[in-house]
């Protein structure tokens, strides 16, 4: 068995994670990285001492879990989303179920927040937002973000919805007070069920085929009929029928 087999099998224990679901290739290039610059030979090694120490396992799944994300990254995606797919969702639901699952650090589930207040008050408002990293998550809750997150907000919306604090901008607590943030796995946790809208971008190119696979027919069952997926602008659905989809628009999908 090999260091790295081994060290998947440890980590499956560990915390519950399947690194086997992800591609080998990126993820053993990333990990490698990491535990050579902390000072271990190798992957049993670096188990070890994941096993022992809290916060090299944070810094381990910081590492595993890309988090790279910016306030309505592709534009274009965002509105599509605002002027087509919201008004055909609240023509039959004036309070939508909205998931915003693989969260990072919150800039996606409040940009959806402050999408939807377009069209409805923000007390109607309410978004479901997850991620694997309880160090995401609580970054995403204080709610404070540097100027280059913020290259694709309009500026009426940067206006309206933050404060400026010194070289940062804060998420005002009106659009906080619309997402609730929940640690939850992809992989091995149960789904929402009766969604109207699910967004889940750029993390699904992490995973194998079997893993998307799995995650694409678990993201179906949880959308009501009706319901959207919001993917990626790498991460298009060649097969939707397989999920029950349709095409709604580019990187929208709607379940029949």
């Amino acid at each position: 068995m090999s260091d790295y087999v081994q060290f998947i099998e440890g980590i499956k224990r560990k915390t519950g994670i399947d690194l086997a679901l992800y591609k080998e290739a990126q993820m053993k290039r990333r990990l490698t990285s990491l535990y050579e610059k902390k000072g271990y030979r190798n992957f049993i090694e670096f188990l070890h001492a994941l096993e022992k120490d809290r916060d090299l396992l944070n810094e381990f799944l910081d590492r595993m879990t890309i988090n790279v994300s910016e306030f309505y990254r592709n534009g274009k995606r965002w509105e599509v989303l605002q002027n087509k797919i919201f008004p055909l969702l609240l023509q039959s639901n004036k309070r939508l179920k909205i998931w915003s699952a693989a969260c990072s650090t919150g800039e996606e589930p409040y940009t959806i927040a402050m999408v939807l207040s377009h069209h409805v008050p923000l007390s109607q408002v309410q978004v479901l937002a997850t991620d694997i990293d309880e160090n995401v998550i609580q970054k995403a809750k204080l709610g404070l973000y540097p100027d280059r997150s913020l290259a694709e907000v309009p500026v009426d919306v940067k206006n309206k919805y933050f404060n400026k604090e010194g070289q940062f901008y804060k998420v005002k607590d009106e659009i906080k007070r619309t997402v609730t943030f929940k640690k939850h796995n992809l992989l091995n946790d149960r789904y929402e069920s009766n969604c109207d809208l699910i967004v889940c971008r750029n993390v699904m190119i992490y995973f194998t085929e079997e893993a998307k696979d799995q995650i694409y027919h678990n993201f179906s069952n949880s959308l009501r009929s009706g319901g959207i997926l919001f993917v990626g602008s790498t991460e298009q659905i060649f097969n939707p029928a397989r999920y029950g989809f349709e095409v709604e628009d580019t990187f929208f999908y709607r379940k029949k």
